[in-house]
């Protein structure tokens, strides 16, 4: 996919007109630098001539003192516009890097799982890092360079219109035959972003999983895949190379013409009586400076080209479209604003599944199993729990347990039937209101290599430190917050964040309880629990709990002995369901049996 000139515009105007008073000041400077550049070479040929035909000293000096002070105020326009553009280009890639990444973080859980950590930033920064210059220079230095170019042309014309037609003609020429190769590169351009996406992918999977690879004993075979990831990365980068240099090469070529018809032009001129020494050199100059411009265009469109790849694939990532796609309704703010009771308390949601089927997508990874019948995840799903009542989820691996909640956070849409929060669709929620009334913890917690504070708000420096410190005592965790010293600011490692993995579900759950949302969703939560945190469980969990509606996804029976409900999954559908207290005391229900024979692990 080549990029059409309409796309270049509108990325241009999108991300510079915030930026127009730094790019008209750049645009000046540039003009200034221009004018000089076309100033000294008229002195110089003043300088010549004075010189040749006896001119005063004082004239010489003064021209020289003039020649030499324009030369250094041209100097300072070069810094000048050079800083400009460079923060110009930044700000505008850094806009755009904020726009995309932002997209990517609406886009569904299917499409994160097909892409790697490693191929997200590349693609985010390594892509859009292609377009600094496009920003930054490429548009300036086209219209800076063009007119110099048009300002060398009239200059030329004035002296003498058979010098200006000749440098024009060969000024034209060469410019055509720039444009014709200016989208040469740009497919092999994509190649080695492409490539250099499955590099970075590759290396940030083999660098998560160094444990792992040492302890199989796969370092070679790693190595040999990293081998032949580099190899490719080089092979299309060197193409993309040659042929954008080609250009550079061909305008080169093209500036040794120019100098050839500027010298043959110039010496039949001088030797017919028709310019004088000075204006020969003037022609000559001015041939010289052409080049300039000509050669900086030359190279920023082998830039256009590398810019063109990283813009196409930019633009294939916007046109991504998420298959969350919310349906009209209601504004989610009247239904959210009913969870405040007359109190000022925050109350539990109502959470309902009516005749919900669901499959995972055909393209999504092969670990996203469907049901044992090889088709639904959640096949005729029926199931309404009132606000304040906690549900017991049990059901061996793949029987639908972690899909039920991904559901109910809107990490996939329904194929059928509805999922209700507070009585509404989830797909008429706005996504960020309704995922701050669903939390969710995991097995797994992610931390960050940050303080414990921006762990526990995610970045947000709004939450004061009082809330926070609230929010701690509240679960029963002050003194084992006290244990890990300096406080807030305590800085977590990479990786584990140099927590057990129960210490990182206490994370998770401080995290969870400061957003107070309706409905709690545990997913396995307590299962990495050691020893030495398991004490500080059960208050979290029941504070948590609290005036809030709870699902608690499990395979140990242990887990939801708290649960007003027991409803057991298998193949995505329900197998039985019903009062805990009742099944537990029923001899012939599936979870009585479990009981009795004291099955931990619910592999059934």
């Amino acid at each position: 996919m080549r990029p059409s000139l309409q796309l270049y515009r509108r990325l241009l105007i999108r991300y510079l007109r915030p930026q127009l008073g730094q790019t008209l000041l750049l645009l000046l400077v540039l003009c200034i630098n221009i004018l000089l550049q076309l100033t000294n070479p008229l002195i110089m040929r003043r300088f010549l001539d004075s010189a040749l035909t006896g001119g005063s000293m004082e004239l010489l000096t003064r021209l020289a003192l003039l020649f030499i002070g324009i030369a250094a105020v041209q100097q300072i326009a070069a810094v000048s516009s050079t800083v400009l553009a460079e923060n110009v280009g930044w700000r505008a890639t850094n806009a755009l890097r904020r726009d995309l990444a932002r997209h990517c973080l609406r886009l569904d859980l299917t499409f994160h799982q097909q892409r790697t950590p490693g191929e997200m930033i590349e693609r985010i920064d390594g892509d859009i890092d292609a377009l600094t210059r496009f920003f930054a220079q490429l548009v300036v230095q086209l219209f800076g360079n063009g007119l110099l170019l048009i300002g060398v042309m009239v200059v030329l014309l004035r002296e003498d219109m058979r010098v200006g037609a000749a440098i024009g003609t060969f000024v034209v020429v060469t410019l055509l035959v720039l444009g014709r190769l200016r989208n040469l590169a740009v497919p092999h351009w994509q190649r080695s972003r492409e490539a250099s996406a499955r590099f970075f992918g590759f290396v940030e999977e083999r660098l998560a999983g160094t444990e792992d690879i040492r302890a199989s004993n796969a370092r070679v075979f790693t190595l040999f895949r990293f081998h032949q990831l580099l190899r490719t990365f080089w092979q299309t980068t060197i193409r993309a190379e040659l042929l954008g240099f080609s250009m550079i090469n061909i305008a080169w070529f093209l500036f040794s013409v120019g100098d050839a018809i500027a010298f043959v032009v110039g010496a039949s001129l001088y030797f017919s009586g028709a310019l004088t020494i000075g204006t020969v050199y003037l022609i000559f100059h001015y041939t010289n400076l052409i080049s300039q411009p000509i050669e900086r265009i030359a190279r920023e469109f082998e830039q256009f080209q590398r810019a063109g790849a990283g813009i196409a694939r930019i633009q294939e990532l916007f046109a991504t479209e998420s298959r969350l796609v919310e349906m009209p309704g209601v504004p989610a703010e009247t239904a959210f604003q009913q969870r405040i009771d007359d109190a000022g308390q925050a109350s539990a949601l109502a959470v309902e599944f009516e005749q919900v089927r669901f499959a995972y997508p055909m393209d999504a990874p092969p670990e996203e199993a469907t049901s044992a019948n090889g088709k639904f995840a959640l096949d005729g799903f029926q199931l309404r729990l009132e606000p304040n009542e906690v549900l017991g989820l049990l059901g061996r691996t793949g029987s639908g347990k972690t899909t039920l909640a991904r559901l109910l956070l809107r990490l996939y849409d329904v194929e059928s039937g509805r999922v209700l929060v507070a009585g509404r669709d989830v797909r008429q929620w706005p996504l960020q209101q309704l995922r701050s009334q669903v939390g969710m913890v995991t097995q797994n917690v992610q931390l960050f290599q940050a303080s414990i504070r921006d762990n526990l708000t995610f970045f947000d420096r709004t939450v004061p430190d009082a809330r926070i410190w609230e929010a701690i005592d509240e679960l029963g965790l002050a003194q084992w917050y006290a244990s890990l010293g300096e406080g807030l600011e305590a800085q977590l490692q990479v990786g584990s964040g140099g927590l057990s993995a129960g210490e990182a579900q206490l994370v998770a759950f401080t995290r969870i309880f400061l957003r107070d949302p309706g409905v709690i969703v545990l997913d396995e939560a307590s299962s990495l629990l050691d020893p030495a945190t398991e004490a500080f469980l059960e208050r979290a969990v029941a504070r948590l709990l609290s005036n809030r509606t709870g699902i608690l996804i499990a395979h140990r029976l242990s887990t939801v002995q708290r649960a007003d409900r027991i409803l057991i999954l298998e193949n995505g559908q329900i197998r039985e369901q019903g009062e805990r207290g009742a099944l537990a005391s029923d001899p012939d229900s599936h979870y009585h049996r479990l009981l009795q024979i004291g099955a931990e692990e619910l592999e059934i």
